[in-house]
């Protein structure tokens, strides 16, 4: 019985993405969008959208940073001579690059609401901070210091939502989002 099972949901995914594939792409075309009459309505959709979107972002950076840099530099996996070292290291270089790429993309959505673009205009400094952070990482070198500026960016990005009611949520990003 677990083969027909297992049979049935290879079936049904495929039948899923046929489906899809088969659907036609929603979206104006070149010359709708030179014309300019959507533009008004993208802009309505991406104010209607933005928090929904910054909540996403934000809390798929939370996620990273807490389950790839702070939880295993406080569990100490990061330091020389732990076990399974260049593999937490390789995952908090990537994690600190993901961040700092989620958060900067959470910064553009908030452009879309007011209220949001108030809060988080003054944390763009402490996101700019983490650019470099990935390599440092990567290479082994971070410390207490730049660990600790993971979650303060963090928290001072989650209390920025909470201020505009987009509670930001840890959310754990998949390898894929993760590698690229």
């Amino acid at each position: 019985m677990p083969y027909a099972s297992s049979l049935q949901r290879t079936l049904t995914a495929l039948l899923l993405a046929a489906a899809l594939l088969s659907v036609p792409a929603c979206g104006s075309t070149a010359e709708e969008t030179a014309a300019g009459p959507a533009a008004p309505a993208a802009s309505a959709e991406r104010a209607r959208f933005a928090k929904t979107r910054f909540v996403a972002n934000a809390g798929l950076a939370a996620g990273a940073t807490y389950q790839w840099i702070v939880k295993p530099y406080k569990a100490g996996r990061l330091r020389k001579g732990a076990q399974g070292r260049t593999m937490a290291l390789v995952k908090a270089g990537l994690a600190g690059s993901f961040t700092y790429s989620r958060l900067k993309a959470a910064t553009r959505e908030a452009e879309g609401d007011p209220r949001l673009t108030e809060s988080v205009a003054p944390l763009g400094e402490g996101i700019e901070s983490l650019q470099g952070l990935g390599a440092k990482l990567r290479a082994g070198d971070a410390g207490d210091e730049d660990i600790d500026t993971f979650e303060n960016v963090i928290s001072s990005v989650k209390e920025a939502g909470d201020d505009c009611g987009a509670p930001v949520t840890d959310r754990l990003p998949t390898a894929g989002q993760l590698g690229g």
